[in-house]
């Protein structure tokens, strides 16, 4: 679901998309390529004793889940800042929905609300910064 950001109103999803819920194997391949392998998300024995019931996905990669639906839902519209908070963590196996409000538009662009949510848990709040449709002035 993509909406035209030119007309759409303030506070209307423009971008919505539910991710699969990330396994332990692909917790893995992000430690690897990230170089972030702290245990509580990869050793579900550690995860436990700090008081998760398992491990817990790295938050920048579910940040990167919500830059993947910006780029994906606006591949016309150069990213000009994106920033991210945490707000709970994402366990593996929860499947998570990322979406996108139309937050504003002046000369600088197009502004972004941003979260991302397992089920009514949103694990991770942001905006983000589109520049200015060349095409709409």
């Amino acid at each position: 679901m993509t909406v035209d950001l030119v007309v759409a109103p303030i506070g209307a999803v423009v971008a919505e998309r539910a991710f699969d819920a990330l396994t332990r194997e692909d917790l893995a391949r992000y430690a690897m390529a990230s170089g972030d392998t702290n245990p509580l998300h990869l050793d579900p024995a550690f995860a436990r004793r700090a008081g998760f019931p398992d491990v817990i996905v790295h938050g920048m990669l579910t940040m990167a889940l919500l830059g993947r639906l910006v780029t994906e839902s606006f591949p016309a519209r150069r990213v000009l800042g994106f920033s991210a908070r945490f707000g709970a963590p994402l366990g593996v196996g929860e499947a998570v929905t990322c979406r996108a409000r139309l937050g504003g538009r002046d000369a600088r662009g197009t502004a972004l609300e941003l979260e991302a949510a397992a089920g009514d848990r949103v694990v991770l709040s942001g905006r983000a910064l589109l520049a200015p449709d060349a095409t709409h002035g």
